[in-house]
């Protein structure tokens, strides 16, 4: 069994610590006030800064990088903390376009952290899809991550990433069996796509539950931007009116001070 620290510091930012490392989800550390492009005639303003500043991490000795090319996942103080981290992981289209070496995963592929006196993490990439079908194209490349080390007692852990329900994602889950979920939320939409969405609602997030029956489960990426559809209020909504035996999973980090869990 490990003890994991998860500190929530905004949007999908999230510092992970154990057993001496030091790992960072999607880095997003502009203030707020901000728009961004995401393409296609779609943006984007940022409501909420971070809970902390970069400078007040410790050194980051990897960080797990969804996908590069949307600034609610990695903006422009996000990329300044790149080339000071000992590893990053992201799409294989991203590490190209990187300006820092990366390594660069698809669905299903994995690589290796390791470094003395830690415990080995083994990072298996898995399918997102970060919008309706057909989409990928224009939303293009997205990945989540799932971490294995050893003593590891409830199962991986599964940042799931920017995604919709859909069948490839469930089936992951079904034969990856993570113990603790980083699940990104949101209900992402545009004005200009109606009512298409480009991440779960808590509604396609309980049916994902249903495939696998996690431990916990911890919201991201549900609130900060303009473009969230589905904030706390609406996630808990939908969480009220689900089995209880899948809304007791879900649990709220703090915004800015580190959660315990064993996983």
């Amino acid at each position: 069994m490990t003890n994991v620290h998860f500190t929530h510091i905004g949007g999908p930012t999230v510092l992970i610590e154990f057993g001496g490392w030091h790992l960072l989800t999607d880095p997003t550390f502009d203030a707020p006030g901000q728009t961004y492009s995401f393409g296609w005639g779609t943006s984007s303003r940022k409501l909420t800064g971070p809970a902390m500043a970069a400078t007040d991490l410790p050194p980051i000795d990897a960080i797990l990088l969804t996908h590069v090319h949307h600034g609610d996942n990695l903006d422009l103080s996000g990329r300044s903390m790149l080339p000071g981290a000992g590893t990053v992981v992201t799409t294989r289209p991203g590490a190209r376009a990187l300006p820092v070496a990366a390594r660069g995963l698809r669905a299903g592929q994995s690589t290796r952290l390791e470094a003395p006196g830690r415990p080995p993490i083994d990072i298996l990439a898995t399918p997102c899809r970060h919008g309706p079908p057909l989409s990928r194209p224009i939303t293009g490349e997205v990945i989540g991550f799932a971490l294995t080390w050893p003593g590891q007692t409830y199962g991986p852990l599964w940042i799931t990433g920017d995604t919709v329900y859909h069948r490839a994602l469930r089936r992951a889950a079904a034969a990856i069996r993570p113990g603790t979920v980083l699940l990104h939320l949101g209900g992402v939409g545009f004005p200009l796509t109606g009512p298409l969405r480009y991440t779960m609602t808590a509604r396609h997030a309980v049916r994902l539950c249903q495939a696998f029956t996690p431990r916990t489960v911890l919201p991201v990426h549900y609130e900060g931007w303009e473009h969230f559809r589905q904030d706390r209020d609406g996630v808990e909504r939908d969480l009220s009116r689900a089995p209880n035996e899948i809304s007791a999973l879900f649990q709220w980090l703090p915004r800015g001070a580190a959660a315990q869990l064993q996983i």
